[in-house]
């Protein structure tokens, strides 16, 4: 199933879809590693009842640095992991997995809600009095052949100022939020779009938002930033609406035993990702391992 992303305006209320998949089911979330939790936090604001399945690829962030091929391999393998898992609705929440893998996953599983992130380019063009928009993302995503089309699809007249921010989500992935490196790296690639003259920014990693401040603090305060997170949640709140009709047409419940809840899985530190959880999202949970035995490997 092919879902394409909405970008509401900033007047149009976030609607949360009371109904929801039922017994066993849930929303399998994963990225590359932390970025994804940006995500999490719009996704439990709009579906706060919602079981949600969250994997961390953190043994193999961040794919910003990785090649296609890969990308493809290790989204296909944890998107098989979390159907396991009970997933009736995926999100990419990852932009440059989006950008690599989507397009192979939608062909793997044809009937299946799969939704993507990708940059904010649309909205930013709204946004934008001066037609000048920077763009900051992984050299991956900013070289990959979606984010081409997105650009040949939306951008007339407008000035595009493409900045690849190499390191920069691998340096969100340490969990410290503001250090003098994360500080150093954030000026570093937001210095050619204050000497371009761009009046909106587009935050094209999902790793970014979690550093939104420091961003911001790198520009002119009267910079608009850009981040899709809430429209994703809408899009992903639509298709589970749709799926937990087509699941049980005459009885929709919220009375799932699982409903409200977060399992978390991690390649990499299950303790990292936990910690990091309850520090930015509040959330005290535990982290399974997610070993190349649980991917079928």
């Amino acid at each position: 199933m092919n879902t394409s992303l909405p970008y509401p305006s900033s007047t149009e209320a976030l609607v949360s879809c009371a109904p929801f998949l039922g017994q066993g089911s849930c929303i399998g979330v994963f990225d590359s590693g932390l970025g994804g939790l940006s995500i999490m936090q719009a996704l439990q604001r709009q579906l706060p009842q919602a079981f949600l399945t969250y994997v961390a690829d953190s043994g193999h962030a961040p794919y910003g640095e990785r090649d296609e091929k890969f990308i493809i391999e290790r989204s296909s393998l944890i998107v098989d992991f979390l159907l396991q898992q009970g997933a009736k609705v995926i999100v990419v929440a990852c932009n440059t997995a989006t950008a690599a893998a989507i397009h192979a996953l939608r062909l793997q599983w044809p009937h299946l809600p799969i939704i993507g992130i990708e940059p904010g380019i649309k909205p930013a063009i709204r946004l934008s009095s001066n037609k000048r928009i920077g763009v900051l993302a992984t050299p991956a995503t900013l070289s990959s052949q979606k984010f081409r089309d997105l650009i040949n699809q939306y951008v007339i007249d407008v000035e595009l100022v493409l900045q690849p921010c190499p390191g920069l989500a691998k340096e969100i992935e340490h969990g410290q939020l503001d250090t003098p490196k994360l500080r150093a790296l954030v000026s570093q690639f937001c210095d050619p779009l204050s000497k371009a003259n761009v009046d909106t920014v587009v935050m094209g990693c999902t790793h970014y938002p979690l550093i939104r401040s420091l961003i911001q603090d790198a520009l002119s305060p009267n910079v608009q930033l850009v981040d899709t997170a809430d429209a994703v949640a809408l899009q992903t709140a639509k298709c589970a609406h749709q799926v937990a009709v087509e699941i049980d047409k005459e009885k929709i419940t919220t009375h799932s035993m699982r409903s409200g809840q977060v399992a978390l899985f991690s390649s990499g530190s299950t303790l990292h990702l936990s910690q990091t959880v309850e520090k930015w999202l509040g959330l005290n949970l535990p982290t399974q391992s997610l070993s190349a035995l649980a991917l079928g490997k």
